[in-house]
């Protein structure tokens, strides 16, 4: 690459980057206008790189507005986390909470139970059953799903109880109907719930691994039946998983 090519290139990321930068903690929705004010590039300028950074998945755009992407939040997940399992998760959460605008779930697995050790709301999210430090059965929600299907069909068998009682409209009642639920989160690495812990409410939720392979917790979104698109939150779950995952690799858990 010649040195003015090498200079227009560089001027052209640091264009980018600069829209990238106009998005703050108070700014997480702009105009192309607003962008252009805050960054201080031409509103023509702007626009293009609006665009090419919308289909790098770097931005997205609805009704109007610009808002940080997918595929940023994603690369984000390298940075290094402290040393608990909550304090390692916290800001993947909070990212993942950013990102996707829904309520997000850390949690664990304690005998059939999901037992939540941290919950970041949605500003205008349904009301969930969930409570930080409250349990609720494993069966009936997306992160005890995630953190079932971790263990073989005999371990599930083992640990759940003779009747799985439901909780929401559309628990999962039948075992026979939930070893082939799991069946399919092992495959997809996502576990999806619609109205099983509540009514009007989905959730996605992909397991926490530790290095020796086994789950030591699961993250979730969950919101609105009509509001929330499973899949498109769904991929922003699993790799917030992963990150916690490779975290938690790097760190000694305590028991």
């Amino acid at each position: 690459m010649s040195p003015a090519a090498r200079e227009t290139s560089d001027a052209y990321l640091e264009r980018c980057l600069a829209v990238l930068e106009a998005f703050d903690a108070r700014h997480r929705e702009l105009t192309v206008g607003q962008l252009s004010d805050r960054s201080g590039l031409p509103t023509s300028t702007t626009y293009r790189l609006v665009t090419t950074l919308e289909r790098m998945g770097l931005v997205e755009r609805r009704e109007g507005y610009v808002s940080l992407g997918m595929r940023l939040f994603e690369l984000g997940q390298v940075a290094a986390r402290r040393s608990t399992l909550r304090d390692v998760a916290l800001p993947y959460i909070a990212d993942l909470r950013a990102a996707t605008r829904q309520t997000v779930h850390l949690a664990v697995l304690d005998g059939y139970e999901v037992v939540y050790l941290e919950i970041v709301r949605a500003e205008d999210g349904p009301v969930m059953p969930s409570r930080v430090g409250g349990r609720l059965p494993a069966w009936a929600t997306a992160v005890g799903k995630s953190l079932l299907a971790t263990m073989t069909v005999d371990e599930v068998d083992a640990l759940l109880p003779d009747e799985l009682t439901p909780v929401g409209p559309s628990t999962i009642t039948d075992r026979d109907e939930l070893h082939k639920h799991l069946a399919r989160v092992r495959r997809n690495g996502i576990a999806l719930e619609e109205q099983e812990s509540g009514r009007g409410i989905v959730c996605a939720a992909s397991a926490v691994v530790g290095p020796d392979g086994r789950a030591v917790g699961a993250v979730s979104a969950s919101g609105w039946v009509r509001r929330m698109d499973l899949r498109r939150i769904a991929p922003a779950v699993h790799t917030c998983a992963l990150g916690i995952s490779r975290q938690v690799g790097k760190v000694r858990l305590p028991n």
